[in-house]
């Protein structure tokens, strides 16, 4: 079994209510859901910190939890909604999506799906503990916004580091240069864990790494997890402002 997760929080400081905007007819967190529910998940369950949230899900026909208030992450946030949904011996992996990207790809969610296969999971030792998303860096305002964080991959595909900064950092060229002399990768926030894992990650203090860069994922590099990036060329929406509601109201008339 695979269960995917939604974590949809009311507060936000730059966009208050944001999953509950309406986007052409359809609440955000309403497309986040119909999206996951034509990937491979066997559930698809919103776990949020407010009634107004649940509700609505409710309404139009989806799944829902009620969570805690007090979460410092979504990752918190799904491992209490898996332990109130009862955990059970037969998940294979969780996958944790973004409840404000509304026009997140099936097939995004699909290939993380696809490193947890039944016959790898058990024979194969090195099964990823997490897997998440990564794709190619198109512009020079991709590669250096603080926004987009920057991810350097081994030859197993495991992640070295993440970063707010360009990685790596050319030495004897100027940073217009870099974009044509190296294949840069960016990062996209969508996991898949091991459930096991993720009881572990929720237990882990803030580290120097993350605290530095504020990213949640380098507390489980420094912890020795290790995370398998999978490569896709589909890009990421997130809404994070009024602006943003405004691009996606405008890519809706296009579609």
């Amino acid at each position: 079994m695979v269960l995917g997760l939604i974590p949809a929080r009311f507060a936000s400081t730059r966009l208050p209510g944001k999953p509950l905007v309406d986007l052409g007819g359809q609440s955000m967190i309403q497309r986040v859901v119909h999206q996951a529910q034509q990937a491979q998940l066997d559930r698809v369950v919103v776990a949020t910190d407010d009634e107004r949230i649940r509700q609505h899900v409710l309404d139009f026909g989806g799944e829902a939890v009620l969570t805690r208030p007090d979460h410092l992450s979504g990752t918190d946030r799904v491992w209490e909604a898996y332990q109130q949904l009862g955990a059970a011996p037969n998940i294979r992996c969780i996958v944790n999506i973004q409840g404000d990207e509304p026009f997140i790809h099936p097939e995004q969610i699909n290939a993380l799906v696809s490193m947890f296969q039944v016959d790898l999971f058990a024979a194969d030792p090195t099964a990823p503990d997490i897997a998440t998303l990564v794709k190619p860096v198109i512009s020079e305002e991709e590669l250096f916004s603080p926004h987009l964080p920057k991810v350097v991959l081994n030859q197993q595909g495991n992640a070295l580091y993440f970063s707010r900064h360009p990685l790596p950092y050319q030495r004897g060229r100027e940073p217009a240069e870099w974009l044509a002399h190296h294949r840069y990768l960016r990062h996209l926030g969508l996991y898949a864990y091991k459930p096991s894992v993720l009881e572990q990650l929720t237990q882990l203090p803030v580290s120097p790494l993350e605290a530095a860069e504020s990213l949640e994922q380098l507390r489980w590099l420094e912890a020795g997890f290790q995370i398998r990036c999978a490569e896709t060329e589909l890009d990421a929406f997130g809404i994070d402002t009024p602006e943003d509601v405004a691009k996606a109201l405008a890519r809706l008339a296009g579609q």
